[in-house]
């Protein structure tokens, strides 16, 4: 019910905005609104302050919203009235009151951005969890406890005195993300510095992102080969009548090394806990019956004592998959965090900035999903976005700032399109009345119409498609 209502919240917002951006334009422009309505169908609330003034209406379905305005090609117009009319205005206010909705959004997401860099946000450092084995990070050769203070695109040096523009700072996991997803859909590398705790000191890696593909979806970081924050190979708790009990493990231990191999991170232990697994599957155990394979041999050091245990894991269903290994134990201690914020003045400047990036962004990847470069399957419909509200909101209202961001750019970019039905639609029709002298015919606009009606049916229906297969689990 929570996601539902932080859905609802930001669906209002957005769309709000979205209208009066229009609606502000058209006053501007000397058009005369006969009604903002927020939602369709049935009219819950109403208000107008006088029989000439504009109709303010909340309707009962909450996905969209319209401002209506007087136009003497939908109704007839008293000639007093005829300069008011919206078809009567010169092509350039009409273009104007048209482009104002999709830039009340982007001035929205400056906004939201800029609020949430002031605002600030404890997030995991850049300290990078042991890599997916055979990934790109750990051909790399990131490690487990790394570091990363800089990262240049294209391969840069972070050190070096002419360094690009493309070269930052990076405090947060989540800023290391973003430059991965830049680099990504620039089919570049990313160079980054490292700073370990070994006696190598700083050193640089270079991932080689060219062999992404350009490809971006919820499972990139993961593909990239990074499983997150380091955290400690401590345990924090051992569930009671669990493979961990059974060996004597207790909380507090830290676990140096399983089977020999040295346990960096508890990340790596975790994977290490769910191969013996696969090695126990090997052996024609299942989830109901006991492997014969032998039980992994933990060093651990606890009370400053380091001591040799054995533990044999469970084995437990992992939904559609085979069994997995698990020994009922908490593992790993909470990352270290740190506090990531601007002052008011670098908060705007951030905010303008990642606006008309994730701008760019998202219209580089709508023109490789024309062209087949990217797959629809990064489309996403309102299951998704529920989601994503619901999930962002839990973690404190800057993440909710910057969903609400992200949204609003999406809206922006999404309603400059160029199809009917939508904004950029009617500037395609308004650019052609500028070439030709002429508005395009009844005919066509009608055609257009039903073109784009059939178009955006087929985008939404791939969009939910892809929502229920999510919620499905991965294919």
């Amino acid at each position: 019910m929570t996601t539902v209502l932080y859905f609802l919240l930001a669906i209002g917002v957005l769309v709000t905005v979205h209208e009066w951006g229009h609606y502000r334009m058209a006053r501007a422009c000397g058009v005369k609104v006969l009604r903002f309505s927020v939602g369709f169908g049935p009219v819950l609330l109403r208000r107008q302050a006088h029989a000439d003034a504009t109709e303010w209406v909340l309707c009962a379905l909450p996905l969209g919203g319209y401002v209506r305005m007087l136009d003497s090609r939908e109704e007839a117009v008293a000639p007093q009235q005829l300069p008011r009319a919206f078809d009567q205005r010169p092509l350039i206010q009409r273009s104007l009151i048209v482009a104002a909705g999709p830039l009340a959004n982007l001035l929205l997401a400056v906004l939201l951005y800029a609020a949430a860099a002031w605002w600030g946000t404890q997030e995991p450092v850049a300290r990078l969890a042991s890599p997916v084995a055979g990934s790109l990070a750990e051909r790399a050769g990131l490690q487990a406890g790394d570091r990363v203070v800089a990262a240049c695109i294209g391969g840069q040096d972070p050190l070096g005195a002419d360094a690009a523009r493309d070269c930052v700072d990076i405090e947060s996991l989540g800023q290391l993300h973003w430059q991965l997803t830049r680099a990504a859909l620039d089919r570049s590398t990313l160079t980054i510095e490292l700073a370990g705790d070994g006696p190598s000191g700083t050193r640089r890696a270079v991932l080689r992102l060219t062999e992404m593909g350009g490809e971006v979806d919820e499972q990139f970081i993961r593909r990239v080969g990074l499983t997150g924050a380091y955290n400690e190979p401590v345990i924090q708790r051992v569930v009671e009548g669990g493979a961990a009990q059974a060996a004597g493990v207790k909380a507090g231990d830290r676990v140096l090394a399983v089977d020999g191999w040295l346990v960096r991170d508890a990340s790596a232990l975790r994977e290490r806990i769910r191969a013996w697994g696969a090695a126990a599957r090997g052996s024609g155990a299942t989830a109901d019956t006991p492997p014969n394979t032998a039980a992994q041999r933990w060093r651990i050091l606890r009370d400053g004592r380091e001591m040799e245990l054995e533990v044999r894991p469970q084995m437990v269903p992992s939904g559609d998959g085979p069994p997995i290994g698990r020994v009922e134990a908490v593992i790993g201690t909470a990352p270290e965090t740190v506090l990531v914020r601007r002052d008011a003045g670098p908060a705007l400047v951030q905010g303008v900035s990642q606006s008309l990036e994730m701008s760019w962004l998202t219209i580089r990847m709508i023109g490789r999903m024309i062209i087949g470069e990217a797959s629809l399957k990064q489309l996403s419909g309102p299951l998704t976005i529920a989601d994503a509200a619901g999930q962002s909101a839990q973690r404190g209202a800057t993440q909710y700032l910057g969903f609400l961001a992200l949204v609003s750019v999406s809206l922006f970019v999404l309603n400059l399109v160029p199809l009917p039905m939508l904004d950029g639609g009617h500037l395609m029709y308004h650019l052609f009345e500028a070439l030709t002298g002429r508005p395009p015919s009844e005919v066509w606009l009608e055609r257009l119409q039903r073109i784009g009606m059939v178009l955006l049916l087929m985008l939404m229906a791939v969009a939910l498609t892809n929502d229920v297969l999510r919620l499905l689990g991965p294919n």
